[in-house]
This record gives C-alpha cells, sequence and structure tokens, in this order.
C-alpha cells in the first residue's frame, strides 16, 4: 500500500493567507424561511449548496420541464445533428396540444408551417411555448413520448435521481416530478454546458408571428445581475422559478418551487439570492499549475527533484471573512520513484474549514522525469536500503 507522509503545512496555510484581505469572520444568520413548498440555492460554478429546503421533496415541474428539453436541443446542435437554422415542421399535434385554442402557453405557432430551430429555442425559453415545444420533440425523436424517454436518459446522466419525464412541456401528467435539487443540477448543466445559448434566457421579449411576449421571469426586470432561467405554472405545482445572478465573480442558481403567485416567486427568489450574495463569498485559492511542492526527492530518476502541481483550479465557495480559518495539508508519496509521468499524481492537498475536509484534490508531477542510468539507479538503492535500516 502505497505510503504518504503530510508536509509543507505551514507553507500551504501562508499561501491562503495571500488571498485578498477580507471582512472579519462574522456569523451567518439563519437562512430566510420562504413562502415556498421547497426552495434551494446553490453556487453555480462549485455546486456548493448555501441554503436548501425540502430540496428533494418530488413535486411536478410544470414548465421547468421545458429547461430540459432546451438542454436536449442544445445537446443535438453541439453534436452536429442540428443547428440553429434547421426549419422544423410545426404538426397538427403541436398546434392542437400547445397552440392558441387550449389556453396555454404557446408561441403561436401555425401548423403545417417551417419554423427555424433558433425561433423555436426562442419560443420555449421566453414565451415557454408548449406548441414549439412539442414541435421540437417530434422533429428530434419522432414524437413526445420517445423524447421523454431521451429527457429521463439525460436526467439519468446529469444525476437527476428524483426526476421522472412524460412530456417535453410541463403539462399535467401523472408521476411527472422533478425536485428543487434536480433542477439546480440541470441550470447548472445549461449555463455551463451551453453558454452560447444561455443568452436567450436573459431576452426580455420575443416577437413571432406578430405577437411580442414578454419573458416571466419578473427578475429579469427588477435585478441587473439576474440572466435566466425559467418560471413555470400549473395548479399542482403552484408558482415555480428557477434563476440565476451574478454579481462580482460569483454566480448563484436559486430554485423555488410552490409558491402561491407569481409576485410570490419572485419575491421569494430575491430573499434566497440576496441571502447568499450578502454572505457567502466564491474564491478561487489555488490556479491550475500552482506549485504547492517545491524539489520533491525523486529517486533512480535522471533529475533528482520535482515540483508538485495541481491540474485544476481549486475553487471554495465559503462564508464571508472565514478565509482565515482554512487549514490544508499536503500528503505527499513518501517515495517518488522514476519515471515520472507529467500529470502523475504523487499525493493528494487536502482543505478544511473548521475541521470540516473541503477539497480533496491530487497533487500531480509538474514534468517528466525519464530513469537515470542502471549506476546510478543502484547508488539510490543502496541509499534507500540504509535509510530504511536506520529509521
Amino acid at each position: 500500500m502505497l505510503k504518504r507522509c503530510i508536509v509543507s503545512f505551514v507553507a500551504v496555510v501562508l499561501g491562503l493567507q495571500s488571498l485578498p484581505a477580507v471582512q472579519a469572520q462574522q456569523l451567518i444568520p439563519a437562512s430566510p424561511e420562504l413562502a415556498a413548498k421547497a426552495w434551494i440555492l446553490i453556487d453555480a460554478n462549485t455546486g456548493h449548496i448555501l441554503v436548501e429546503n425540502n430540496a428533494d421533496m418530488p413535486l411536478p415541474p410544470a414548465s421547468l420541464a421545458k429547461m430540459m428539453t432546451t438542454y436536449i436541443v442544445s445537446e443535438e446542435i453541439a453534436a452536429g445533428r442540428l443547428t440553429n437554422d434547421d426549419t422544423v415542421l410545426i404538426s397538427d399535434n403541436a398546434w392542437e396540444k400547445g397552440g392558441a385554442k387550449t389556453d396555454g402557453s404557446t408561441m403561436f405557432l401555425s401548423p403545417r408551417t417551417r419554423v427555424s430551430v433558433s425561433d423555436l429555442m426562442r419560443g420555449v425559453i421566453i414565451q415557454s411555448g408548449n406548441d414549439a415545444s412539442i414541435a421540437l420533440a417530434e422533429h428530434i425523436s419522432g414524437d413526445e413520448a420517445a423524447f421523454a424517454e431521451v429527457m429521463n436518459h439525460n436526467a439519468a446522466l446529469l444525476g437527476m435521481t428524483g426526476t421522472e419525464y412524460f412530456n417535453a412541456t410541463g403539462l399535467p401528467y401523472e408521476g411527472m416530478v422533478s425536485t428543487a435539487r434536480d433542477l439546480s443540477v440541470l441550470a447548472r448543466a445549461i449555463i455551463q454546458d451551453h453558454p452560447e445559448h444561455y443568452s436567450i434566457y436573459s431576452e426580455k421579449y420575443f416577437k413571432y408571428n406578430n405577437i411580442n411576449q414578454p419573458n416571466r421571469n419578473r427578475l429579469l426586470w427588477r435585478d441587473s445581475s439576474v440572466d435566466g432561467l425559467k418560471t413555470g405554472h400549473t395548479n399542482a405545482a403552484g408558482y415555480c422559478l428557477v434563476a440565476s445572478a451574478k454579481r462580482r465573480d460569483m454566480r448563484l442558481i436559486s430554485v423555488i418551487l410552490g409558491a402561491d403567485s407569481d409576485a410570490a416567486r419572485a419575491k421569494e427568489t430575491q430573499k434566497l439570492l440576496s441571502y447568499g450574495f450578502r454572505h457567502y463569498d466564491t474564491k478561487t485559492i489555488y490556479s491550475m499549475g500552482h506549485v504547492l511542492k517545491e524539489n520533491a526527492k525523486v529517486w533512480y530518476g535522471q533529475e533528482e527533484f520535482l515540483n508538485l502541481t495541481i491540474a485544476d483550479d481549486v475553487t471554495l465557495t465559503l462564508p464571508r471573512g472565514s478565509q482565515k480559518n482554512l487549514t490544508a495539508n499536503l500528503l505527499i508519496d513518501e517515495q517518488i520513484k522514476a519515471p515520472v509521468s507529467a500529470g502523475q499524481e504523487l499525493g493528494r492537498l487536502q482543505v478544511s474549514l473548521n475541521d470540516e475536509l473541503l477539497i480533496d484534490t491530487a497533487l500531480v508531477a509538474e514534468k517528466d522525469i525519464a530513469q537515470s542510468g542502471l549506476f546510478a539507479r543502484f547508488i539510490d538503492w543502496i541509499v534507500l536500503l540504509i535509510t530504511r535500516m536506520m529509521s
């Protein structure tokens, strides 16, 4: 079994202290109580959960289901199976189930016409068009039931364990549920995986068929930091809102499910976002390639020493002012033996806050080191043998 030793503790702590000055640590007040059935607030960068309540309660998703519809469209475009300029035939079925005569959210599409994927995406995201959602589902999978299987497959890939889809719209269907946690995961994927389409979620109006409809997300008008994502409402689901906002270098995602009114879901979302931005920070404490251990001893190598670094940024979401309480350990392999490949794991970096482990990530070799010649390796073997006998 590979042995590792804790080294350079002081050096790592000093590295943390070199972060920009922040205010003295403050006690984080209790999270706000909200008038909703379930909610969650996460950092979009780190995935860290700041606040949650009933986050795993299965509830009808209403039009929040359309977030998965547009995510799949973006996936299809990224895979080259679809383009923004492709045109989609609007079926009689899409018009009958989601068109103007239904009194539901609609893009007011005309049956048997062709509409671009780009326009349909805006119709789904901004106007929450049921007709546009069904048309896209039929175009991609042949019918809505087959598309629902694709939705569930993507949900599983994203780790959305509490979600079950049966249609592309979120219209009431027995057994169709999601959770606040799952919807925050989906929102994060939309933002991170397809930024080229995320900007649509911030558009306030979309005009089609000479009908100009506003985005139903009231916060786009009230708060300039909010730039998405989606509203939903049915009698069973209540009023729901998934929102994202960016202030400073921090992006938060909030999910509110089961509020009593359109005004309430916006108000409760503002409470949640304000709490997060006021009391938390997201900081990159180490950047990719940062050398955390200089001149680690290498045995049997053409070079005697090696620097250890990290392969990815180490970013944390923390209560504001708590950075000074971070501690870190380097656990480094007791004997590093050549050959060594750049990027090879040779230890771990562990960062904790008040004895709670936050990060456990690999320490890796900065470069390749080849084996030395036979005589040099023999000398190292003798030195190691004597070292073991004396220990």
